[in-house]
Parts: C-alpha cells; structure tokens; sequence
C-alpha cells in the first residue's frame, strides 16, 4: 500500500514543503508541496533527496555502549541507568563545569532543544555548545549591544526593498529564505530593483547581480567601513533618521570623518567609483541588507557586522519598510545574555562570553584538554556530529579521547558517535513529530508540525523522550498527581486545567515542566514533542497573542488549544501569527529607546582597520600563499546530514576549485589530484580549474569526508582548518581565510 503524505524537508533551515510517497514504510519518491505557504512548491535537490537521508546502512537502531574497542547493544534502561549514574558521579566530583551539551536540535526539529538544556540547568551546568555559535553569534552580540537584545536581530524585507546588498551570500545555492532562486531570479529581472553582491567568488548569485564588488579575501571590515566613511563624508547619511532614532552617533562619527577610503577600496583591489556609487545607491534607496558565512566567518568577523548594523542605521534602513527588519517568531533562537553580567558564564580556558545562551564550538577542544580541575570532563551530544562539522577535526580527536564520559544521540553511527562511550539511537526527522520555532519570515509567522511518516525500527526514541527519560534516572521530575494522568486521558482543555491547578500549588514545578508535560500529555499523544508544542502555545507572551489576532485567530482562553488543532489541521503548514509592520521599532529595548551605535570595548578594533595595517596583514605569506575559502554551498552538500554518497553518484561533488591561471602557474591541471596544506593538516583532492574562483584563492567544500560502507568519500576540509584561527569576541571560525599552499601529488 502506497500513501502520499506532506512533510518537509530538513537539510536546510528553510524546510520547504514536500510531499512523499510511501511504500512499506519506505520514501520512495518526493516531490514539492504547491500546498505549502511559504514555499509554495518550490525545493532544490536536496530536499527531493531525502530518502537518502532517511534509509541507509549507517541508521542506529539500539542503545550502544562501548566495550573496549567494539560497540555492544544494551537496554534502554542499562544505557540510562549507567548514563546517569557517571554524569552524576563526574558533577557531584568535579563540579557542574565539568559538563557541557552540543547540538540539541537539527536544521528541522528544534523540540529536543528544550528538554536538553533543562537536563542541563538541572545538572547545575550552563555551557551549551551549538551550531550557531559557530556561525552568527557575532552578529547576535552586535544586535544586543545596538538594539537592546541579542535575540532581536534583523534581516532584510524582501517584499519592499528595492536594493539588496548582499555581502557573502551566495542565496542561489545556500537559499537562507523563502523560495531563494525564484526571488533572486525575479529581482535580477526587475528594471525597479537592484541586486548588489559583495564577493570574491564569481558566485551563481553574482552572476544575477547588477553590481558585482569582486573584493580581495578578507577585506570586508575595510570595505564596509570605506562605504561609511563615503556616506558621512558626502553627507548622504538619513540625518532625520538619526536625530529621531541614533544615539551615540557624535561618538562614532570620528571613525570614520577622515578616514582614506580611496586608499581602502585600493587595498580592497576595487574601483573607487563603483563603490562610491553602491555606497550612494544604498544611501538613498529603499535599501537592505544580507550578509553571510563570507563575513560571518571571515576576518574581523564581530566587528564587520557590527560595522554593518552603523551602515544601515546612518542609512536609516532599520526597522522600516524595505530595510531591515526583525521577523516574528514562536520561540526566540535562545535567550539575551548580556557578556557583561557575571551570571552568565565564560568558556573557562578559553574565556569566551556566553551569546544567546551559547558557547563556541571552536573553544571545546581546550576547554577539554588542559589541566584545569574544572575542565570539560563530560560531553552530551545530540544531533550534532563536531567531528566532522566544526573546526580542526585533529584537535576535536585528541580532546575527545580524554574525556571521562562522551554520550552521542543521533540517528545515525556518525564520526563523533564512533568515538563515544554510548550512542543512543534518536527517531529520524519523518519518524517522530517535529517544528522549527523560528523560520525567519516577516511580517508572518510560519509553522509546520512535521507528522511521522514512517515507523521507527528498532528501538528508537525521540530525543526529547530520552532526555526526559535521563532526568527521571537523575531524580528531577517529581512525583505527579494521579489526576494529571487522568486529565491527559480526557481531553487538552481539562489537562490545562489540572496542569495549571498543579503548577499553582508547586510553583517550582515551572522549572521541570517539559518533563511533566512529557510523562503526562507526551504519554497520552504518543509524542513527548507533539504534547510540548500543545503546551509552548497555551504560555505564549502577550505580543505573539497580538500576532495570532492578526493572522486570524481569536483572542481568549482557548486560542493556544485553538492554534495547536489548526496546525493538526494544516500537516501542509500554515501562518500562524503576523507582526506589525507599522511598529518594527517595538523590539528597539534600550534603555533610551533608541539605536546605541557606540560599543567601546571594540572602537579600538574597528579604528585599527585601516588601510596600511591591512595590506600588512593581507601580504602573501610563502609558505602558504592561497587563502582557501574552507565551505562551499553547493547543490551537492548538506552538511553531514547526507551520509549515503549514492544521491551524488556521477557528480562532481568534492574538489578544490582553482583560477586556471594559477594551475598554469602551479604546472597543474583540471581533474588532477593536488595536495592542499594549512597549518592544520593536509588532505589529497581533485583540482577543478574555473575562472568563477578568483586569483589567489582556492574553494572546498564543507559536507564531505564522511565514512560509510568502509569507505571515505571526499574529504573533510576541517581537517585543514585550525580551531585557534577564531574570531577574538565570539570565538567563530575564519574559515573564509585559512592560508594554505596547494601543490601536485608526487607519486614515488
């Protein structure tokens, strides 16, 4: 029997609409859902690949514990009992800083997210460790130093704007919004629009651009603030905007009054007209902007984004029609932790601040392996792979084979899982219930609960079950009243009723509720996660209640339930709130209620940024004289989520991409394998030659390196990057400039 059934795809955090064909408990043909609101029938190959994704030889199906050099299967109850009793032992021993979480929650389900950083507060613990944190927590650190809160931060109103910069994004291939090609595809056709693209790389989304800045790698700090300095000294700055909306500007307007930007736009290898004119263009248009992994993960990372947020503020391009925005959402990306409030807690080696409630990644490494007593001792990972996926795969290696205890949650017999001490099989994405909480729209707010479409095999768990799980072995959920029980069993409205009657009576209760409301309403649905959604809507604040009125639902005592049977409802998707695009300036939260354009801590960096210490720094070194670009978005990766190679069987998946004038130079040719080193490590690799790359850098993509069946396929280009070549605030990679020498293979 043969069933289509609607879902999503979750190897992106766009998560377009899909519809899937399923026989005997298999995918076995997918397709766009027209039906769904925000993609409308739009999806790229890789979500109309995810079979691959779903079945596949490496899949987990048993609790595993490694005895010596093998991997046993055990109970559920072995794996939890013992799981518990050493993460207590190694806490009560060492202290709650000997413990940190990575991961928790994947490009497409964000529930477990919830019960694992509970677990993780109860511990006593406040390092977590996430993906994001390797990538945006510069930009949330600006946000929250500018506009009050780290969570607040914008991106551009694609409907209205009518010049997008686009600065290291190539949204042809990494999308990073709704139905990105068709968007991309449309503004580059539209006479009344204007596509500008900063990026080194002649990228498929320069290609649709107006104006292509072909900087030199690594000068984008030095470019965005030349396109300042031209604004404020031409005088082209939106100066009502600033009276009415700006503070401390007169204290940042020195950084930049005689500052060389001729100088800068030499040194950045770009015509001074040109960006004279795009600085013109953005100053005066209804302008926005998006910037990428090319600044997020390029040099002077915080701080370019930092320098982009003055931009579009003297711009007056913040919180307007057209500019940027802050979007709407269920549930925040994590909470505003202010570095300069001691509560909040810094790596302890490495000294990093804690940003929207995470750590980097790039600082676990030496936060394990030094000899401090309150060193990372034990590591909880759950839908995470940091073997492969985050810098300096060596250091990762070395750090981990000392720790007292590694625990992998995944669906699959990862890297990282091969080097734990127990592997716990997690249901895939199309096998358990699932959301993503914040999808970035604006004005509306979407939501699609992903239903499951095959059955588990074996003895999986949602993530959230076995985290809940994990705090019962610990003894943190109470004992519950009978009567809850006997509520979920009756209907949602009477267990609100007893929950809320509970909760009254046990205040403390508050603290734990994920794992009441999972061993109550989560036992009753068959869902830990299904109940919990259920629950996140009847605690909903007073603004998103605003939202929902907007999009259609009624205010009252039954609107949570009412939205949570709508998503049952709609297994397609559906809006289920709207923001007010008349009062964007709502999410401003500093004190004086205006921009805060001055963080001290950084003028110093952002003064240092000038044209001569530049060209310094920039200088070709001769032991390595390319800068790889280490992450290439392609429709041929997906992180490391795709661990069969089959859905890439005939393409050109994984190689270093090369100007051909430097293969002339190098005595080197297409398809020839080449050795690349970086202070790092070294990785043997097919050379593709395309005039696409500019001169002086080479491109790898990310995604690759992974083992299955046996064998390795591509290579991993972490084992090129160095976990130290960080930014210096919010410790995210540089992988956009790593150093490295590329030369032919020498058979002997």
């Amino acid at each position: 029997m043969s069933e289509w059934k609607k879902t999503s795809c979750v190897l992106c955090a766009q998560n377009c609409g899909l519809q899937a064909l399923v026989e005997n408990n298999r995918i076995v043909k997918v397709k766009p859902d027209k039906d769904n609101p925000r993609s409308q029938g739009y999806a790229c190959r890789k979500g109309l690949n995810i079979t691959y994704y779903q079945h596949h030889s490496d899949r987990l199906t048993y609790p595993l514990k490694k005895v010596g050099n093998d991997f046993v299967p055990i109970s559920w109850e072995q794996a939890l009992t013992e799981i518990a009793e050493k993460l207590r032992s190694i806490v009560d021993e060492h202290g709650p800083r000997s413990l940190a979480f990575m991961g928790l929650g994947g490009l497409g389900g964000h529930s477990e997210a919830v019960f694992g950083l509970r677990l993780l507060r109860s511990l006593g613990s406040k390092y977590y460790y996430n993906a994001l944190a390797g990538e945006l927590t510069g930009l949330y650190w600006g946000y929250g130093r500018t506009i009050g809160r780290q969570y607040n931060f914008t991106i551009f109103d694609h409907d209205q704007t009518d010049l997008l910069l686009a600065i290291g994004w190539n949204g042809w291939m990494s999308h990073q919004m709704p139905q990105a090609r068709r968007y991309l595809d449309k503004m580059s056709k539209d006479l009344g629009k204007m596509l500008v693209v900063i990026d080194p790389r002649r990228s498929e989304t320069a290609k649709k651009a107006d104006i292509h800045l072909a900087l030199r790698p690594g000068t984008d700090a030095l470019l965005t603030r030349a396109l300042i300095a031209i604004i404020l000294q031409e005088g082209w700055q939106n100066q009502s905007y600033i009276d009415l909306h700006v503070s401390q500007f007169e204290q940042i307007d020195p950084w930049f009054k005689d500052f060389d930007a001729r100088e800068a736009c030499r040194v950045c290898e770009l015509d001074y007209d040109q960006v004279k004119e795009v600085a013109r263009l953005f100053a005066t248009r209804k302008s926005s902007l998006h910037a990428d992994l090319g600044v997020l993960m390029g040099r002077h990372s915080s701080v370019t984004t930092y320098l982009e947020i003055i931009l579009l503020a003297i711009c007056g391009r913040l919180f307007v029609p057209g500019g940027n925005v802050v979007p709407g959402c269920l549930m925040t990306m994590g909470p505003h932790t202010d570095d300069r409030n001691p509560k909040h807690w810094k790596t302890m080696s490495t000294g990093f601040p804690t940003i929207l409630g995470m750590h980097p990644p790039n600082a676990m490494p030496e936060e394990i392996d030094n000899n401090h007593p309150e060193r990372l001792r034990a590591v909880l990972i759950s839908s995470s792979n940091p073997v492969r996926s985050f810098a300096d795969t060596t250091a990762y290696e070395q750090a981990f084979s000392k720790l007292d205890l590694l625990v992998t949650i995944d669906i699959a017999m990862t890297e990282t899982a091969k080097m734990s001490d127990y592997v716990l099989p997690d249901r895939s994405l199309y096998e358990r219930w699932d959301t993503t909480y914040f999808q970035l729209n604006y004005p509306e707010i979407y939501c699609q609960m992903r239903q499951p479409m095959v059955k588990p095999e074996g003895e999986l768990l949602e993530g959230s079950e076995i985290f809940t799980r994990l705090a019962d072995k610990l003894g943190f959920i109470p004992a519950i009243p009978e009567s809850l029980y006997s509520a979920a069993k009756k209907s949602r409205i009477e267990y609100g009723q007893a929950l809320y009657a509970y909760m009254k009576s046990e205040p403390k209760v508050a603290e734990i509720m994920p794992f009441v409301v999972a061993k109550t309403l989560g036992k009753e649905m068959g869902s830990v996660n299904l109940a919990w959604m259920w629950a996140l809507l009847q605690n909903v604040p007073q603004s998103f209640k605003e939202n929902a009125v907007r999009a259609g639902f009624k205010l009252g005592l039954t609107m949570g339930d009412d939205i949570f049977q709508a998503i049952l409802d709609h297994p397609e998707g559906l809006w289920i709130g709207k923001v007010d695009p008349d009062n964007n300036f709502a999410n401003l939260k500093t004190e004086d209620n205006r921009i805060n354009l001055y963080i001290p801590e950084v003028e110093e960096w952002v003064t240092g940024i000038t044209p001569e210490y530049e060209e310094e720094q920039l200088q070709s070194e001769g032991k390595y004289p390319f800068v790889l670009l280490a992450g290439r978005h392609m429709d041929d990766n997906a992180n490391t989520l795709m661990r069969n190679p089959e859905w890439n069987r005939g393409r050109r998946a994984c190689t270093v991409a090369m100007n051909p004038e430097d293969a002339e130079g190098l005595g080197l040719n297409d398809q020839q394998i080449v050795k690349v080193t970086t202070e790092a490590g070294t990785v043997n690799i097919e050379l593709e030659t395309t005039t696409d790359t500019r001169p002086g850098m080479v491109i790898i993509p990310h995604g690759f390196g992974l083992e299955f069946n046996g064998e390795t396929f591509g290579v991993g280009v972490n084992r090129l990057t160095k976990n130290t070549n960080r930014d210096r605030l919010a410790g995210t990679p540089l992988h956009r400039y790593v150093r490295c020498q590329v030369e032919a293979v020498i058979d002997f």
